[in-house]
């Protein structure tokens, strides 16, 4: 039922530009939702015998809503970069969070309840009047993250709306853009599986090279039979697949745009990686990389002869060039650089079904600058963006100028044995689709493992296990004459 003085509420929505409310899930938990006809409380779940595949509430969280008698109620934020998805993810609870979007219709629900900062927290005021919802410090959590928000305020960013019981598939307001068929019985649907759209000039994707110029990337290594620097090895490698990539474009005598590339280098500061007229963008098409090479050089290459393996040089196009000048591996500005442009990308594909953009960071040390903790919260801002099909998928490659102890998309931590680094890549790494192991098996060389999901992370590898690693990243499964 409605309230009574609804346009109260509706004016302090106005004042502050609220025009959506939001609810963070698991995209494993979208099918249930769907089929169901919307978002019920855990509880009501409990009771109806419906499954939450991936449950953002932990246990400790469960008896706390029971003491306050909030098992019932469907929490909704007023942010779409919630911290709780952050540690959500940390915690491994979720792996691919999507964000609902919620019309805020709801607030004016006469059972709908109103807390001034996480309903969990001891010092929450929580209560259903207008006096309740005025209490929340609207001027905080209209913030877009948290990071904008003053120490003393951090708490409130958190302010939540409490909906009794069930919230019905028509208030969650992007429901349909996931892909999945809205039926007009909810109990009977078809169900999509993400990461499984077709690349084509109406769905594109995008790819992201992250790599590292900082001055360790001097260290020598032997490549193709040669030596050179890091820095040499992987501007190679990345060019190739840049290459490799433009050509899949070429169709007949013309070069489609599937999707789009940016490459970002970082050391002290992050910085477009494009030299030549290029040079300073973000994003690039597949025919103005072909139409702008910063150079062609030659390189030595091993090709099977009928003589056998042989070396020999071949002209290569170049657009990154080798630089190990940085005194400092501040990847976080590498992540925010990334973020800025995809945001832009991501806006302007919203409403279509493009396979998810995948992010490749190529680096060979430890990032410095920030804490572990603040490297994760970043991690996962990229891991949350999604497009109808999945959430973007981010790599992290270690690579080491002497091959010890590699390990490669490892499914577990205990992989990674001792390795500290490689765990705090692993927790900033994301979950692989399935679609991924095939490939994942030839290069573990182990045996197949159809439901084992591995995480994009590679430690101690060299330049030529990169490339294979590269190959993996950066699926293009480009529909015919599409």
């Amino acid at each position: 039922m409605k309230r009574t003085n609804w346009r109260s509420y509706k004016h302090i929505l106005d004042r502050y530009n609220i025009t959506k409310l939001y609810h963070f899930t698991d995209r494993d938990n979208l099918d249930s939702i769907i089929k169901c006809g919307g978002l019920y409380s855990w509880k009501a779940c409990e009771d109806r015998g419906i499954t939450i595949k991936k449950s953002v509430r932990s246990r400790d969280t469960r008896i706390l809503d029971n003491q306050k008698s909030l098992q019932y109620r469907v929490r909704l934020g007023f942010s779409a970069n919630h911290p709780m998805m952050f540690q959500s993810m940390l915690d491994m609870r979720i792996s691919n969070p999507v964000v609902l979007e919620i019309d805020p219709a709801v607030i004016f629900e006469s059972s709908t309840m109103y807390s001034d900062r996480d309903c969990a927290d001891r010092n929450a005021q929580i209560g259903n009047t207008l006096d309740d919802f005025v209490r929340i410090h609207f001027q905080s959590v209209t913030k877009p993250t948290v990071y904008g928000v003053d120490e003393d305020e951090e708490d409130y960013y958190q302010a939540e709306v409490l909906v009794n019981d069930f919230i019905p598939l028509k208030y969650i307001t992007n429901i349909a853009n996931f892909g999945i068929p809205i039926p007009t019985n909810p109990l009977e649907f078809k169900s999509k599986e993400p990461y499984t759209s077709q690349i084509t000039r109406n769905t594109p994707t995008a790819f992201i090279f992250l790599v590292d110029q900082s001055m360790s990337m001097k260290y020598m290594t032997t490549f193709n039979g040669e030596k050179m620097t890091l820095a040499e090895a992987v501007a190679q490698v990345v060019n190739n697949q840049i290459n490799e990539l433009v050509l899949r474009c070429v169709k007949a005598s013309e070069v489609r745009h599937y999707y789009d590339i940016a490459l970002i280098g970082y050391g002290t500061e992050a910085y477009s990686g494009w030299s030549g007229e290029l040079e300073g963008r973000g994003f690039v098409t597949p025919q103005e990389l072909k139409d702008n090479p910063f150079k062609r050089v030659l390189v030595r290459e091993e090709k099977r002869t009928r003589k056998g393996i042989e070396e020999k040089e071949v002209e290569k196009v170049q657009w990154l060039e080798a630089r190990y000048d940085g005194k400092w591996t501040h990847l976080h500005k590498a992540f925010a650089m990334a973020r800025d442009i995809l945001s832009e990308w991501m806006l302007e594909h919203h409403d279509k079904d493009c396979y998810p953009p995948t992010i490749i960071n190529i680096t060979d040390g430890e990032f410095n600058g920030r804490s572990k903790a603040n490297m994760l919260q970043i991690a996962n801002e990229l891991k949350s963006m999604f497009t109808n099909d999945g959430n973007v998928l981010l790599f992290n490659i270690h690579l080491n100028s002497k091959v010890e102890n590699k390990i490669v998309f490892p499914v577990t931590t205990d992989e990674l044995r001792k390795s500290e680094h490689g765990k705090a890549l692993f927790a900033m790494s994301s979950l692989l689709p399935l679609r991924y192991n095939t490939d994942i098996s030839k290069v573990r060389q182990d045996i197949f493992k159809s439901d084992k999901r591995h995480v994009a992370i590679a430690v101690n590898v060299d330049a030529s296990t990169l490339i294979q690693l590269m190959d993996i990243g950066t699926p293009t499964n480009i529909g015919q004459s599409l």
